[in-house]
């Protein structure tokens, strides 16, 4: 018999998988050009499962032959077919797309999660719902862009490369206000998750969209750049890394060609004495461990205001102890596995080097899975603004840890970095937070929140952290001749 003063035993969570058999995933994919699947000129190369290190498939990989012929797609069907259409007829695809996006939901997330490393309950309850409402958003615009002041003239074939972090949202992001404006589309999905790419591309047959206006061709870095170097690309919209970004702008330069780059970042997630402290953890907890750190965007700096950093860090420590590190498709997962083994190397080389900074490094007990790629939720204390783990996007979920005394010293210490994409500032007077704001030198901040997004809502950085916007109104200046973006 149980005595009634023996320590209960801990929740436990059952395994709660969500099922593959939503998915069928191809032994092997070709490019999607002039509305079909066509046999690549080059060579292939393997997507692979992060959480397994399983061959999902075999993608081929776009020659510049293949780029070329990609372009010529979606000039004609610009020039022929989706320039001149009406921004209502244009509006019924993007409408159509939209919902075909909804019905397919759980098929889209499964596959996200499986291609990306991502947890399952965060693509299907994140990822896949924002990706349908930016298509139903800025099909809402085809037919009013008289009204929002860039112009109705769109610029023609637009050049995109997607990163590997959202693959599925960072196309919504493009090709929806692209085809929105009435530009047609050359995509190229990051090499290690081109596999939700591939399926929008059935998508786009299967809404019937006219060939030649979305066409996808697969690859590396050769691939993006041949595209970015097209004499027929009137604009390229970029979103990876800093180094990528610098590369992209020499190529254009001295050309005619718009461009818009959404690149690194390493925000400050500030948080004062007079927050609401277990809402401000959960809000760091999110703004860096979301996607295993995988975000341009994520809270991996957090600065702490000395008289409530020991208790702060308390708590903090507390809820990464519940944090549930595993298979990505289990629904009760907290944080997936590392996109790619060179992804994981860089974030232990940077990790190691955090050590031997100095810096304090601490993780909860964790197991992690024998195959795949992981790393465990991870907080550096004892951090300055000299160390690299504080400078430096680490994209993974690494956490470096500063104190501050006043105002002006966090504001000082969130701006000492070359990156401007975003911040976080948690305090209960609303005067403190637009102050703060208004003083951070970054493109998005958010107020006792942290990572919310909306499809009206425009997003972008600036600094090293790239210029443009996408989202909302903002997003459809970049699409059309009428704007100076």
């Amino acid at each position: 018999m149980t005595s009634e003063t023996s320590t209960p035993s801990p929740f436990v969570y059952a395994p709660a998988p969500e099922s593959r058999a939503v998915v069928d995933i191809r032994p092997s994919y070709g490019l999607f050009i002039g509305g079909e699947f066509v046999e690549g000129r080059g060579g292939s190369f393997k997507t692979v499962n992060p959480a397994t290190e399983e061959v999902l498939a075999e993608i081929s990989e776009a020659t510049d032959a293949d780029v070329d012929a990609a372009v010529k797609a979606a000039r004609k069907a610009h020039e022929k077919v989706w320039g001149p259409m009406p921004g209502r007829e244009r509006a019924k695809y993007l409408y159509r797309i939209a919902r075909i996006i909804a019905e397919r939901s759980r098929e889209l997330a499964v596959l996200e999660s499986i291609d990306n490393g991502k947890p399952i309950r965060e693509s299907r309850d994140v990822d896949v719902p924002t990706v349908a409402a930016h298509f139903f958003y800025y099909a809402g615009w085809a037919d009013k862009l008289e009204f929002a002041g860039y112009g109705t003239t769109p610029l023609g074939v637009a050049g995109q490369v997607i990163p590997w972090n959202f693959p599925l949202l960072m196309l919504a992001w493009k090709v929806a206000p692209a085809l929105a404006c009435g530009n047609t589309v050359v995509l190229k999905p990051a090499e290690t998750t081109p596999l939700t790419a591939l399926l929008f591309a059935e998508i786009c047959q299967q809404a019937e969209l006219p060939p030649g206006v979305v066409n996808i061709v697969t690859g590396a870095g050769a691939t993006g750049a041949a595209l970015v170097a097209h004499p027929g690309i009137d604009k390229v919209a970029f979103t990876g890394s800093t180094e990528v970004g610098k590369a992209i702008a020499r190529s254009v330069a001295g050309t005619d060609k718009r461009v818009t780059l959404e690149l690194g970042g390493k925000a400050a997630n500030i948080v004062f004495d007079d927050a609401p402290l277990d809402q401000a953890v959960e809000g760091v907890v999110d703004g860096i461990f979301f996607n295993q750190g995988h975000v341009c965007c994520a809270g991996s700096r957090l600065l702490l205001q000395e008289s409530v950093a020991e208790e702060f860090l308390g708590r903090l420590k507390r809820r990464m102890g519940t944090l549930r590190v595993g298979d990505p498709l289990d629904k009760n997962t907290d944080i997936g596995a590392i996109n790619s083994a060179e992804q994981l190397a860089r974030i232990r080389e940077l990790s190691d080097i955090g050590d031997a900074e100095g810096a304090e490094r601490w993780s909860p007990a964790c197991d992690l899975p024998a195959t795949g790629y992981w790393f465990p939720p991870t907080l550096f204390t004892g951090v300055t603004q000299a160390h690299r783990i504080a400078r430096e996007e680490i994209f993974g979920p690494v956490l470096s840890v500063l104190t501050f005394r006043t105002p002006s010293e966090a504001i000082e210490k969130a701006n000492n970095t070359p990156y401007g994409l975003s911040a976080g500032v948690w305090s209960e007077k609303g005067s403190r937070i637009l102050e703060v704001a208004n003083r951070l030198r970054a493109g998005v901040v958010w107020a006792n929140t942290f990572n919310k997004f909306d499809p009206t809502s425009p997003f972008g950085g600036y600094r090293e952290s790239g210029y443009g916007r996408e989202g909302g109104k903002h997003g459809l200046a970049a699409y059309l001749k009428g704007s100076d973006q």
